[in-house]
């Protein structure tokens, strides 16, 4: 069996996450680059999952800070000037964590969501088939109706004013996670005078539908799973699934054609770790 260098695993990693500290991102074009080279990262380091993020490839490998002064939150500030700027597409998208997205990979993402091209039906058909809650349907209706706006008029218009916080945020989370809503600006609203705005996707990025209509599942399943392989250079089929939330059965049929393409090595020893690997070929011994 091959087996995987560690000693490029970790210097391709610190490449790809953006670590050298004369590579750190220093600017929000700085950061679009990012974005865009990767194709798509997280906001801020998700315990568990090994992917880049913005955090990381501006402060380093290290915690997130608690204090609002900490150097490293100047991508904040990046993200949220960039939410009605269209430079890429935010969401709670993978695992319903921030991920930020690049245009040009933004349709394969959207062809693997439940919508088929009518927003006046799609979320109904979600609905009645279960796969949207209540609170869902309502946030997304007021949104359909009366345009976008910010989480306080928000709530109170979807008449969920009574419901559990965390009912309310759900909702929003379901509906981002599907590409059904995104936030496009923050208002000055609320006691943290802080709440982000949140627009239809159809109606922000009017095109997507369309250019992901000619994408298949299976494309665009093998298009992000080699991005994702690119970046962290090794996987197991888990590591697809925790990621994606696709089923141990399409994880591994995907992987198994970037095998057959020559983008894959499999069955790959580490000597840190057990079980067998996926990983690109220029980082075995």
């Amino acid at each position: 069996m091959p087996t995987l260098d560690l000693k490029q695993l970790k210097t391709h990693r610190a490449r790809t996450f953006g670590l050298p500290l004369s590579k750190r991102l220093a600017s929000a074009s700085n950061a679009l680059r990012f974005v865009n080279e990767r194709g798509f990262v997280y906001f801020w380091p998700i315990k568990g999952i090994d992917l880049p993020s913005l955090w990381v490839a501006a402060a380093g490998d290290r915690p997130v800070a608690d204090k609002h002064d900490d150097p490293g939150h100047v991508t904040w500030g990046w993200k949220d000037g960039a939410l009605d700027q269209k430079i890429w597409y935010y969401g709670k998208i993978l695992r319903r964590k921030g991920t930020i997205i690049s245009l040009e990979v933004a349709p394969y993402f959207y062809a693997l969501s439940e919508n088929y091209g009518s927003p006046e039906e799609d979320y109904l058909i979600a609905y009645h088939e279960g796969r949207l809650s209540q609170a869902a349907k309502q946030v997304y209706e007021t949104l359909l109706d009366d345009g976008a706006m910010h989480t306080l008029d928000l709530r109170k218009k979807a008449k969920l004013s009574n419901a559990k916080e965390t009912e309310f945020n759900k909702a929003l989370d379901q509906l981002q996670a599907d590409f059904k809503i995104l936030p496009v600006g923050v208002a000055q609203a609320g006691a943290w005078r802080y709440a982000h705005i949140y627009e239809l996707t159809s109606r922000h990025f009017p095109d997507l539908p369309e250019q992901a209509r000619t994408i298949g599942e299976a494309e665009a399943r093998q298009k992000l799973t080699e991005l994702y392989v690119r970046m962290v250079g090794a996987v197991q089929t888990r590591d697809v699934t925790r990621l994606f939330g696709w089923s141990n059965e399409i994880a591994g049929r995907t992987l198994s054609k970037l095998v057959t393409a020559g983008t894959l090595v499999n069955s790959v020893t580490r000597k840190d770790l057990p079980g067998e690997w996926f990983v690109l070929p220029d980082l075995l011994t």
